[in-house]
């Protein structure tokens, strides 16, 4: 059995509990930035507006506030791992040191044991650091592994994205029929998966499953078909054992483009899940890029303990041309089994399966 808790979120919209409760008041995050776009064009994003931390500072604390609901010298241990799920790191530090650096400056600050591990890629980053840590765990190679999630917004970034004419001038609607594109966010997540559940301060889920599929369909857009997503949770439903009528809720990734709001009601479609309640928190708290699968996570996590679903921002008419149960309003429900999907630029998909302890 492998377990995942102390649920970690550092963000413009708070911890994880402010997090959780704005969004069940449907309180957004999300705000107008004026005139800080390519040819000060305006735009909307989750951003740190006053004490801006620094990538380095944000990272350490909200490691620091993991460690505070779990045993305390846990990342001393040889037999613990840090991984670090991140796009574009800290591009402060240029573009050759932007990842390694952050990572040099965890690893001196907190003694580890052993380098930290960096996984980036695309937005998928964070749900595929995750199940890369119950792999490591499952064969052995560690007991306990941080998995920390962490993004900030850059001109590079927001420049990148409107090159893409991704970048909506609103706050953004996933799967609505008036989308048109996303809003960026930033802020620091993490979750701590252990073989022990003696290591959390409070009760943990369990970790049933994940897996990712690349669909090489083009450099930024989607399978039309979602053949990459419905591969990923076709396999992490085969490897965990659970069929389409045990999941309670899914977490989508929901980033309120055409392409990919499309591609993942399609491939829940083919997966007969057109019925499961569905949301994204993306209009909440912006898309955090490799931190956003850990942050959703983390507040995956925090609606089993409350047995609540969340709703998703901005939806109001059917925008897919297949059904999807969107969540409109908060609501409690009994959520035993959680779904939480990604997708990324590149092809990449991946999905991880959370259940309560029986």
């Amino acid at each position: 059995m492998i377990y995942i808790g102390s649920e970690t979120i550092l963000s413009p919209n708070g911890n994880v509990v402010d997090c959780f409760k704005k969004i069940a008041e449907k309180k957004s995050g999300v705000s107008k930035i004026p005139g800080n776009g390519f040819k000060g064009e305006s735009f909307y994003c989750s951003m740190y507006l006053e004490n801006r931390p620094d990538f380095n500072t944000l990272a350490a604390q909200t490691i620091e506030q993991l460690l505070q609901k779990s045993k305390a010298n846990l990342l001393t241990e040889e037999s613990t791992l840090l991984i670090i799920s991140t796009t574009k790191g800290d591009l402060s530090k240029g573009f050759e040191n932007a990842i390694i650096s952050p990572a040099k400056f965890l690893y001196e600050k907190f003694k580890l044991k052993h380098f930290p591990l960096i996984i980036s890629n695309a937005c998928a980053s964070g749900v595929m650091a995750i199940n890369a840590a119950a792999a490591f765990i499952e064969n052995k190679q560690y007991q306990n592994i941080i998995v920390l999630g962490i993004d900030m917004i850059t001109d590079f970034i927001v420049y990148g994205f409107q090159s893409l004419y991704a970048i909506s001038d609103e706050h953004c609607k996933p799967f609505d029929n008036d989308r048109k594109g996303i809003n960026l966010g930033e802020g620091a997540g993490a979750v701590l998966l252990s073989a022990s559940k003696d290591v959390f301060t409070s009760t943990p889920v369990c970790f049933l499953g994940g897996s990712s599929s690349n669909d090489a369909n083009h450099i930024s857009g989607p399978s039309r078909t979602g053949e990459g997503l419905f591969r990923s949770i076709n396999k992490t439903f085969n490897s965990a054992g659970i069929k389409t009528e045990d999941i309670d809720f899914i977490s989508a990734h929901g980033t309120a483009t055409v392409f990919n709001d499309e591609m993942e009601a399609i491939a829940f479609n083919r997966l007969n899940m057109q019925h499961i309640p569905v949301n994204s928190f993306k209009g909440f708290t912006g898309h955090t890029l490799g931190a956003a699968g850990v942050i959703e996570t983390a507040l995956c996590i925090t609606c089993m303990h409350e047995n609540k679903l969340l709703p998703s921002a901005g939806y109001y008419n059917k925008g897919t041309t297949v059904e999807l149960n969107l969540i409109k309003d908060a609501a409690s429900a009994t959520i035993n089994t959680v779904l939480k999907t990604a997708s990324g630029f590149g092809g990449c998909n991946a999905s991880l399966l959370l259940q309560k302890i029986k």
